[in-house]
């Protein structure tokens, strides 16, 4: 899947998207501050936000659920193995929504490695001769229920929903 270039720009992407999602708790994972997590904590003081530098999740912050987490800055600064393990556990076990952002020319990920991990290309962003994705992740969008999973298919369906085995 392609995304066209945004209009915006990735803060403006950014901002649009923690008040869409409005977390409670949002764990920030990159080297550089974001002017749009910062807009948001002053606009919002009861939402704890966490932050790490790149690189694997301390232990404090490992075991803790999140409503967002925000990784950005982060990948063009590790190997393609500890990103993906980061990416990966933050995603099975820290948060049902996440958003990445990445230059892909800046670090030896392909768009195929995060539709791996279930991302899906939220946005494109280009400014001088830079290109910045920003990719997405959410449990609840993640697969849409197949047509075919309901009683009408089922060899009984009086049955459907009635036993579990």
């Amino acid at each position: 899947m392609t995304a066209s270039r945004s209009s915006q720009t990735p803060q403006q992407a950014l901002a649009a998207l923690l008040e869409q999602q409005r977390p409670a708790r949002l764990l920030y994972v990159g080297r550089s501050e974001l002017p749009a997590i910062e807009a948001f904590s002053r606009s919002h003081d009861n939402s704890q936000i966490d932050r790490t530098p790149t690189g694997p999740l301390p232990a404090d912050l490992a075991d803790r659920r999140y409503d967002l987490a925000l990784v950005a800055d982060c990948l063009e600064h590790l190997s393609k193995r500890d990103g993906l393990q980061l990416l990966g556990g933050i995603r099975n076990l820290n948060t049902n929504r996440m958003a990445v952002l990445v230059d892909l020319n800046a670090c030896d990920w392909q768009a195929t490695d995060f539709f791996s991990l279930a991302l899906q290309v939220s946005a494109r962003f280009e400014r001088d001769g830079q290109t910045v994705t920003l990719f997405t992740y959410d449990l609840l969008d993640y697969k849409q229920v197949p047509d075919w999973l309901n009683a009408k298919f089922w060899a009984n369906p009086q049955m459907f929903g009635k036993y579990w085995w």
